[in-house]
């Protein structure tokens, strides 16, 4: 019965059999683009549509654009209402069939950013509120280190990446940087509602930072001494066992729910097993580290001066090893082949000297950072047909901006330069429907939510609006303006549609909603068909939509698709703060 609700609901959010409206299930601005997508599985012929208001009284009349078929849209119509301002409860009448609500709220996105930490919250190690006990105690043991093979270091905390409990410096120091920058950028969008342990009782502080504040309080543990930078905690031996947190039995060769393995930087490839990673450096890894440490420097001097202190001088540290070992620092394989296969550090540098700059005002490092970014100037995703997992992260360059904030007026529009280069070249993939061109790799959702900030931080330093319409439709698809009609965020909106059957063992088991939790996102079907481990536990309610060259499950036995993701959560922070926060 179960099932069967689930497909009649996929259904009625479908539309019918054949055809669809898709629409951004959040809200619009009243003064941002306005499109809705008409989807038909089979050729059909659109014309016009109607917008009627909440008493049914017709408000607008427009005509439909035909546009290049996407996916299993055979054909497909952009609906334009943009010039519809008037907040408001509307619905679009098109094809024979009438679209779900569609809000236009000033406050749209009032409260969003916030809804975004309830998963960080539960993807915490160390004290997890959601289980009220600490999680993942005896964390780690060095391994992969013929010097400190066997060591004990105590670096319980931060943040599991997935579904999983991985935890990587990579995407975590990432994490705890995008939502320092929401704060400083945008601290209106924040609230107060929950203490530091994350537990419902105001403390006096921004949520935001207590939830940075975790993510730094275990980076400073994975990096205690300048001789010691550790970059991943655990290792694929965590996935034999289908656990909750606090009863985790991975065994890492010294007994089922002991210390896990700690991966230090090496500047060498690293891998236990048959599988190797691509490692030469340290500077991927050690520029994340000095940027989220710079920034928090400055935004915890007054809260917290003697931590503030802490993290200038292990920013500084940091800076330091990354110029003296240049390179990456991937993740480490385990049994299986896949692994973070970052290629690109000169990105981490540039964002971490940027930070230096903005912290001590010398002019060294600003020179650091230009030329970091003439050397990437766009990250190089974009345009591509595809990448490897996590070949070019993170998916947009802070250091852009960061470098924009201070700089002087040609620097300025050097930067502002760069970003447009590399928008214009997801842009120009983008003729379909949807206005979307990004590769449709393992975690997609994170390029489309890095795309429309790139696009906003632009717009933001230019005043420049060429991009506008496919920021938004970049936004508008992870709220339901896709193929598949749901939003790629869990709990957003609540009354909405959205996955209840995420690849999360604490989802399945516990019942619980992981409410604002970004979803990986769909990936081509070539990458689909290929993964090791994956198999559908139900059937498929959006079948009629996976026929073309994307698909989506959500289904539990699909990692590929919809696993909830830490980094790409913490990455939509800044995009959805900065929405509430400056709504045109």
């Amino acid at each position: 019965m179960a099932v069967f609700l689930l497909i009649l609901f996929a259904q009625i959010a479908a539309g019918s059999a054949t055809n669809a409206i898709r629409i951004n299930q959040l809200g619009y601005l009243p003064g941002a683009p306005k499109v809705a997508v008409f989807c038909s599985l089979a050729k059909q012929e659109l014309s016009d549509f109607t917008v009627t208001d909440a008493k049914g009284v017709t408000v607008l009349h427009g005509q439909a654009t035909p546009a290049k078929p996407f996916g299993p849209c055979s054909a497909s119509y952009r609906l334009v209402f943009s010039s519809l301002v008037k907040p408001g409860d509307y619905r679009i009448v098109a094809g024979g069939i009438t679209s779900p609500t569609i809000r236009i709220r000033d406050d749209a996105y009032s409260g969003a950013a916030d809804t975004l930490l309830y998963y960080m919250r539960e993807q915490r190690s160390g004290y997890n509120p959601l289980f009220r006990t600490v999680v993942h105690i005896h964390d780690g043991i060095v391994v992969d280190d013929s010097m400190r093979a066997g060591k004990f270091v105590p670096v319980t905390g931060g943040w599991a990446d997935a579904s999983d409990y991985l935890q990587y410096v990579m995407t975590s120091a990432n994490a705890t940087y995008v939502m320092l920058m929401a704060y400083r950028d945008h601290p209106k969008s924040f609230a107060d509602h929950f203490d530091s342990q994350g537990l419902p009782e105001k403390n006096g502080v921004p949520d935001i930072l207590d939830e940075a504040r975790h993510g730094l309080e275990w980076l400073v543990r994975m990096f205690p001494s300048d001789s010691e930078m550790y970059n991943q905690l655990g290792d694929d031996r965590d996935h034999t066992y289908w656990d909750l947190p606090p009863t985790d039995s991975a065994d890492y060769g010294w007994g089922k729910g002991k210390e896990r393995a700690l991966y230090p930087c090496t500047g060498k490839p690293q891998g236990l097993f048959k599988y190797k990673n691509r490692s030469d450096g340290f500077a991927s890894t050690a520029g994340k580290y000095a940027s989220a440490f710079a920034l928090a420097a400055v935004l915890y001097e007054k809260r917290d001066p003697v931590f503030s202190a802490k993290l200038r001088r292990k920013a500084f540290s940091a800076y330091a090893i990354g110029k003296k070992s240049p390179g990456v620092c991937q993740g480490a394989p385990g049994r299986a082949p896949y692994f973070y296969e970052e290629d690109n550090w000169v990105d981490d540098m540039e964002l971490g000297a940027a930070e230096l700059y903005a912290l001590t005002r010398d002019r060294r490092y600003l020179r650091d950072a230009l030329a970091y970014a003439s050397r990437e100037p766009v990250t190089p995703w974009m345009g591509a047909d595809t990448a490897k997992h996590y070949q070019w992260y993170p998916w947009h360059n802070n250091g852009h901006y960061e470098i924009w904030r201070l700089a002087s007026a040609p620097d300025r529009h050097l930067v502002a330069e760069y970003y447009r280069r590399g928008l214009q070249a997801v842009v120009d993939r983008a003729d379909n429907g949807f206005r979307i061109g990004i590769p449709f790799i393992w975690c997609s959702n994170n390029l489309m939510a890095s795309f429309a900030t790139q696009a906003y931080l632009y717009r933001r330093m230019t005043g420049d609006s060429r991009f506008r319409e496919y920021e938004q439709a970049a936004i508008d698809w992870l709220f339901g303006t896709n193929p598949w009609g749901t939003s790629m965020v869990i709990g957003l909106p609540h009354d909405g549609v959205f996955a209840h059957d995420p690849h999360s063992v604490v989802a399945k088991e516990m019942h619980v909603e992981l409410t604002g939790a970004l979803l990986d996102g769909p990936v081509y079907s070539s990458i689909y068909r290929h993964l090791l481990g994956i198999s559908l536990h139900d059937p498929d309610e959006y079948a009629p939509f996976n026929t073309g060259f994307i698909v989506y499950h959500d289904d539990v036995g699909d990692y590929s698709t919809n696993e909830p993701i830490m980094d790409g959560t913490a990455n939509l922070s800044y995009l959805l703060s900065a929405l509430a926060d400056r709504p045109h």
